[in-house]
């Protein structure tokens, strides 16, 4: 009998060591991912403010600044914008401030970095200036007005200076 027992507990003891090795099923993490969009809505004039120069005025700083043919000229969140042939006969998109006539070609370099512009911005009063970008020809940021308003800003690339305002 313990012949015939014998290969029965050795046979029992491999099995019970190969159940023993056997790692049990991970525990199955579940993730939940939620996606939470927030819109900000800018209300920019669709008229140019006060103290602003005349459609005329402003295809007359465009000409002074080199450009021809100007075509699609619209106020357009709080600057005009237009697209206009060149000196090298390409047409380039342009903003044009409102009340300086200053012209912004979309493609040209801007003097100052982000933190100069926030640095400049805060200096003329504006406060929590964030969400700066260089946009277009333009600097884009969100800030609070001297007056506690929270606005939308549109700022000149060489010197920072405020070129458009609307309320966010």
């Amino acid at each position: 009998m313990s012949k015939r027992l014998l290969p029965l507990l050795v046979g029992l003891s491999i099995s019970g060591a190969v159940f023993a090795q056997t790692t049990p099923m991970p525990a199955t993490a579940s993730t939940t991912t939620r996606t939470i969009t927030t819109t900000t809505t800018t209300s920019w004039s669709t008229q140019p403010p006060n103290g602003a120069m005349t459609e005329q005025a402003i295809r007359s700083a465009i000409a002074s600044a080199g450009y021809q043919k100007v075509k699609g000229l619209e106020f357009k969140d709080g600057v005009w914008r237009a697209k206009a042939r060149g000196g090298n006969k390409k047409w380039a998109k342009l903003a044009i401030g409102p009340v300086s006539g200053k012209v912004y070609p979309s493609d040209a370099p801007s003097r100052l970095n982000e933190n100069e512009v926030n640095a400049k911005l805060t200096a003329a009063g504006y406060q929590n200036v964030k969400d700066v970008k260089f946009d277009h020809g333009l600097w884009r940021a969100k800030a609070k007005s001297p007056q506690g308003h929270s606005v939308a800003l549109l700022a000149d690339p060489d010197d920072g200076s405020a070129v458009a305002q609307s309320r966010d």
